[in-house]
Parts: C-alpha cells; structure tokens; sequence
C-alpha cells in the first residue's frame, strides 16, 4: 500500500448555535461564516421553543439565520422540526424520537441534508443509512456542557460506525484540543457547540483558524 492511500481526508466543521440572544448568536454566526471554514450549521434554540410564542420566534430566528447563512454559502439543518425545515427550505436533524427519515424524505426538497443521531450504536447507524439519511451522529465523544448526561462512546464504536458506508459526524465535548485524539478517522463532519459559540464574538474567527489548523492534521497518513 503507497502512503498516499493512507491519507485520510480531513473531517469537515459543523457549527450549533447555543441558546445566546439573538442578536448576539447573529453576530456570532457571521463572524464564523465569514471565516469561510463553515460547512454546516444546525439551528438549535431548546429556550427559545420554551416561550409561550416559542414556535414563531423560532420560525423568526430561523428565518433570519437561512438567510444569513445563504450569503455565505452555508446549508443549514434544522433540529428535530421537519415541518419548519420544508418550511424554510432547509434540511432536518432528527434525533431517535424526533420524526421519521422516509417522512423527511417525502416532505424536503431533493438533496436537503437529512441527519440522524445513533448516540454509540452502530445498528442505528446501519439504519440510518437503510433509510437513507445524509449522515449518523455518533457520541458523546467527550463530556460537554451542553449535553453533560450524555453517554460516552468508546473509540471501537466509532471505528465500528465509520465503516457503515455513512457520512458520520461526531459530537460531544469536542475543541480544537483534543480532536487531535480521533485524527485519522474517516469522519465526514465535527460538530462543535460551545468550544466555538461560548466564546464573545471577537474571538469566533481566531477560533474557526485553530479548529482548520487542528483538523488540518488529518491530511497527514494516518498511523
């Protein structure tokens, strides 16, 4: 086997929003578009669907984030809500309780996004590609702040889930740190919550740089 085909392709950024106020999420968002580096964002506002008029702030925030997001040639996926995603003419993440694959399919536009979480199990991720979801999410990876609950996949899960034939996206705790640990995995996608969007919005870009910088090493041969 030459060295080049064991070079694994670096995995690509996918960006959450938190539950900031909007204004500052905003300005968040374009500060880490205009890095260029974003291949992904999910909408994710768990407070903002917890006001009385939850629903339509949402649909108002969303709204505004698609278009911000088109400006900077970013796809966007919304959480859990396939009706709001056909709405707004974007893709879905469905978590394991939250709408059916086929359903998304019937109901997106051909070629939208359509993500499902698999937590550490790789007979969902299996599934999820049966069904023919875009991508399986798999972790927690590590511990995080933004889900601290959640179980923690070992590394054999994830090797096991990455040779399903499926884009896998990890998430969990992740940072421009330790992602270093899974260098030289065929991951399709890194979703990163609060190691980006804690941070105040002067700080986005440096941030996005140190994650390429960081993913940049997957380039190198694996092993």
């Amino acid at each position: 086997m030459n060295q080049a085909s064991t070079v694994t392709r670096a995995p690509k950024l996918y960006l959450l929003t938190n539950d900031d106020e909007f204004a500052v999420l905003h300005a968040k968002l374009e500060a880490a578009f205009a890095t260029g580096l974003i291949a992904l964002l999910q909408i994710r506002r768990k407070k903002t669907l917890q006001l009385p008029d939850g629903a339509a702030k949402l649909y108002d925030e969303a709204l505004q984030i698609v278009r911000l997001a088109k400006n900077y040639d970013v796809p966007v996926v919304i959480n859990d809500d396939i009706k709001l995603a056909e709405k707004l003419g974007v893709g879905v993440h469905l978590g394991q309780q939250d709408g059916n694959i086929n359903d998304a399919k019937r109901q997106l536009a051909p070629k939208q996004i359509i993500g499902r979480t698999c937590h550490g199990d790789v007979e969902l991720v299996k599934e999820a590609k049966k069904e023919g979801a875009s991508y399986a999410a798999m972790g927690a990876v590590f511990a995080s702040n933004t889900k601290p609950n959640a179980n923690i996949i070992s590394r054999q899960q994830l090797i096991d889930g990455c040779q399903q034939g499926i884009d896998i996206c990890v998430i969990g705790g992740l940072s421009a740190e330790n992602i270093v640990e899974l260098a030289g995995l065929p991951i399709a996608y890194v979703a990163v919550v609060g190691d980006i969007m804690d941070l105040p919005v002067q700080k986005i870009a440096a941030r996005c740089q140190q994650w390429q910088q960081a993913l940049d090493t997957w380039r190198a041969p694996a092993g």
